[in-house]
């Protein structure tokens, strides 16, 4: 008779014949780092989380050093937006500035350079804007532009998440002619117009003026579309692939785990986090429980890097469990 129970009688034994694990080296912290100094402005929509400018951001750096995490994941919040984003690739820019630094005082950190032009543009869309409409070739050069800047900067991994069609092409080439052909690129490749991303617009000031990103982040309802998009990215260049959200898309991670054999990340949003943190204060849920269960299910669908704001949470949770 078969009596499943027989290999969950004790923790010891649990842990033997668990299939699934989450390690910290699996995990990427996302940062938000403000032009300027003396800044450490919480962001009030995600409980934990703050601004920083780079002079105020040892403490949470030397953390993420610390922690056994793999990296962080760098958002820059420039004190000057305009129509062409010329912040964005600027040689003294604020994330340039950032990776700079950071590569120089923790070397041991992977910087993951999120390449978009919504922090640096005027109107808070992704691309170059003419008459109300988000142009798609015309924004690619400055795409490549910015991802270059980025490289020299320091970046180990430059991650694309504008979401326009042929811009993996444009920035491996881009990265290519200028000398960088072995810097990685980790593709935000099946990225949904979702409202998970409420919280991080308010962290990161990139809310668009008018209207909405639908016109060129995917529709929340087509899964099918997602394995094109991400197999158009591989056929392009991209050595990891993302899916975004993670939550209300595992199944989407579990296709493409099933389908590509490239490394495959999830981005556990701001939106995901939120609600966590949000329930917790409450005292309805045990966050410890319910992050540690959200990131083993995102392991579980097919994911091997996570990024997620829990990170520097859950790594000393799995360090208490060494």
């Amino acid at each position: 008779m078969t009596r499943f129970r027989r290999l969950r009688g004790s923790a010891r034994l649990r842990e033997m014949v668990r299939e699934t694990r989450v390690s910290k080296s699996e995990l990427i912290y996302p940062i938000f780092i403000e032009e300027g100094e003396g800044i450490k402005k919480p962001v009030d929509s995600m409980p934990g989380v703050y601004r920083y400018s780079i002079d105020t951001a040892d403490e949470m750096l030397s953390e993420a050093a610390k922690s056994g995490i793999s990296g962080v994941l760098i958002f820059g919040i420039p004190a000057h937006k305009d129509e062409q984003a010329s912040s964005a690739y600027d040689e003294n820019g604020v994330t340039q500035t950032a990776i700079r630094y950071i590569k120089k005082n923790y070397p041991e950190l992977l910087v993951i350079a999120d390449v978009c032009l919504c922090e640096y543009t005027s109107h808070g869309h992704c691309g170059v804007v003419s008459d109300g409409k988000i142009l798609n070739d015309e924004t690619l050069p400055l795409l490549a532009k910015m991802s270059v800047s980025l490289a020299k900067a320091g970046a180990d991994i430059i991650a694309p998440s504008d979401m326009m069609d042929g811009r993996v092409a444009a920035i491996r080439e881009a990265l290519d002619e200028n000398g960088f052909p072995d810097i990685p690129i980790m593709a935000y490749s099946a990225k949904f117009a979702s409202g998970y991303y409420s919280p991080f617009r308010d962290a990161a000031e990139s809310a668009p003026c008018f209207g909405d990103r639908k016109t060129y982040q995917m529709d929340p309802a087509n899964g099918r579309e997602a394995l094109r998009e991400i197999e158009e990215d591989i056929f392009e260049g991209a050595d990891i692939v993302m899916v975004k959200p993670a939550l209300a898309y595992l199944d989407i991670v579990r296709a493409a785990r099933d389908r590509f054999d490239l490394p495959i990340a999830a981005y556990n949003v701001s939106g995901e986090y939120s609600m966590v943190k949000a329930a917790a204060q409450n005292g309805w849920i045990d966050e410890k429980r319910i992050v540690m269960e959200n990131l083993t299910a995102i392991k579980r669908a097919g994911a091997d890097i996570i990024i997620t704001y829990h990170a520097l949470e859950a790594a000393k949770w799995l360090e208490e469990q060494e």
